[in-house]
């Protein structure tokens, strides 16, 4: 039996779930996609992949994965051993503490600190499935490990953030 075959009509929404959510928090329409890999990716299949209609290969998805710049299995739904799981729970709204950073910013930095912080904030991103490339969120605990790893107290490194220029 192929994955196709064992592939089931709810698993082929969710996938198509995730990977309409990673296209659109890059701000991507489907004409977009279609133009970025010179036509590999016509609009009208990724939709329908998008709406579980149709099965992603694997190597198409890993292309796709390349094109949009994350990890492949943040294509993938979240694994559940419940058989009714429907859409993946989001983590709840940043705590009062919380910093924006700018990653085009983060980028640009030339700042010792950039290649930790931009460690640090990619497994972020992994953790979250978030990857609109523009800006994210850190939490106060977020910061306090930032600090740790700089030899920092928290007031510090919230201080050194706005100094690298990267807070939004």
């Amino acid at each position: 039996m192929t994955m196709a075959e064992e592939m089931t009509p709810a698993y082929a929404r969710q996938v198509g779930e995730r990977l309409r959510n990673i296209r659109r928090q890059q701000g991507l329409s489907l004409q977009a996609v279609e133009e970025q890999s010179n036509r590999e990716f016509k609009a009208s299949v990724l939709g329908a992949y998008e709406r579980g209609e149709r099965i992603i290969s694997v190597l198409r998805l890993q292309r796709l994965a390349n094109l949009y710049g994350v990890p492949v299995d943040q294509l993938l739904p979240k694994v559940s051993p419940d058989p009714d799981y429907g859409t993946e729970s989001r983590a709840p709204a940043p705590a009062s503490g919380s910093i924006t950073i700018d990653l085009s910013r983060l980028e640009r930095l030339e700042a010792p600190e950039r290649d930790v912080i931009r460690k640090y904030i990619g497994q972020i991103q992994i953790q979250r499935g978030d990857f609109n490339g523009r800006l994210i969120t850190i939490r106060s605990e977020d910061v306090r490990a930032l600090a740790r790893v700089f030899e920092r107290d928290e007031g510090s490194m919230r201080t050194r953030i706005e100094e690298l220029g990267i807070r939004h």
